[in-house]
């Protein structure tokens, strides 16, 4: 998601040392520079004094009611920031949402609640493009803008001791703090929202957003977040040293035994299962990040989807792993940097796709 990284060099398995540097190169190069730096604000700020100002709410239609008894409030997160640099970022997130609305079919009294996360000029893209989609859309719905710095003023106390281990770059920068905004989503929405669904914008929706709402109701007791697999070998790669060391271990191993290790594009969030689980919020403190990333010599750079991941591999109980098709993901760059021989028992998904996920800037397959 973040525009740093440089190609990575190959890498030789009889050299520690050097496999250890092209875990950090290769993994950074095609997150980072496959992303096209389209999504997140990346400069270094520093806190202010003054509190954050509250979210604003931009009604588009049904003058932003909640949902009509018997109906279900589906509230729904996007990153779109930088907007006014990039026009593929415009092109993207249009195709995104109006794949999204063009399949969308909510049930009599829901509301359809967009949360957009945005900054600048920006924001009245965004909104403009919003406005677009929805006109004449039949369903409740409104739209909800949140300042990309007023949530990163909220965030940085609360995941600064852990960007070390899963940020870009050296060092901890305030700004890297958006990076895990779904890390501690239940620390910063309104007690009166329960559960949300953040997303990527390079995806295309083939069937209706609302069936995904409807994943909640399968979480199993004691699961706060829904997620689907990374459906390459990244962790079979970030996790070498801890692979190493314990042969014997399921630890970046491909599915349906193994941990391959987790996908953010399609995330959703039991906010109120996060704040109710004690074991969840300890795993937020920075004594039990660094033990777990001393534990498998962990040290990523995707931000929350490394958290997830690491955490997964301690405590999988607090997932509910969606079905690949949820998040197709079509990126296949680790195929030809190194892991070839194994890179199909990653990849494959049998099942009609419900959402694409264009990672890595792959083209989506038009309808």
């Amino acid at each position: 998601m973040a525009a740093m990284g440089r190609a990575a060099r190959g890498w030789a398995r009889s050299q520690p040392c050097a496999l250890a540097l092209a875990a950090a190169v290769a993994v950074c190069a095609f997150y980072y520079l496959g992303g096209g730096g389209e999504t997140f604000s990346s400069a270094t700020r520093r806190l202010r004094a003054t509190p954050p100002a509250p979210a604003h709410r931009h009604p588009l239609r049904g003058a932003g009611e909640p949902a009509a008894a018997g109906g279900r409030d589906l509230h729904l997160l996007l990153m779109f920031t930088k907007a006014e640099r990039s026009p593929a970022l415009r092109a993207k997130g249009q195709a995104s949402l109006r794949s999204l609305l063009r399949h969308g079919r909510l049930h009599a009294g829901d509301a359809l609640h967009l949360h957009l996360v945005t900054e600048g000029a920006s924001r009245d893209i965004g909104l403009g493009l919003l406005r677009d989609l929805l006109r004449g859309a039949a369903f409740r719905h409104q739209v909800i803008v949140h300042d990309v710095n007023e949530l990163t003023e909220k965030l940085f106390p609360i995941v600064e001791a852990m960007q070390k281990h899963f940020s870009a770059g050296s060092g901890t920068y305030y700004s890297d703090s958006i990076f895990f905004l779904s890390v501690a989503m239940h620390r910063i929405m309104p007690k009166e929202i329960t559960q949300i669904i953040q997303v990527d914008l390079d995806l295309k929706y083939k069937t209706n957003i609302r069936d995904l709402f409807d994943e909640f109701d399968n979480f199993p007791e004691g699961a706060v977040i829904g997620i689907a697999r990374e459906m390459q070998p990244v962790y079979r790669h970030t996790f070498w040293q801890y692979r190493r060391e314990n042969p014997q271990t399921k630890v970046g191993d491909p599915p349906p035994d193994g941990l391959p290790g987790f996908n953010s594009g399609v995330l959703l969030l039991n906010l109120e299962a996060m704040r109710q689980s004690k074991l969840y919020n300890q795993l937020l403190e920075p004594t039990m990040v660094q033990k777990l990333t001393e534990k498998y010599h962990f040290k990523g750079h995707l931000g929350d989807q490394d958290f997830f991941t690491m955490v997964g591999m301690e405590h999988p109980e607090l997932f509910h792993v969606l079905d690949c098709t949820w998040n197709r993901q079509l990126c296949t760059w680790w195929r030809d940097h190194g892991y070839s021989d194994v890179f199909d028992q990653y990849f494959q998904c049998e099942g009609e796709v419900k959402i694409y996920h264009g990672n890595c800037n792959t083209p989506i397959p038009e309808d």
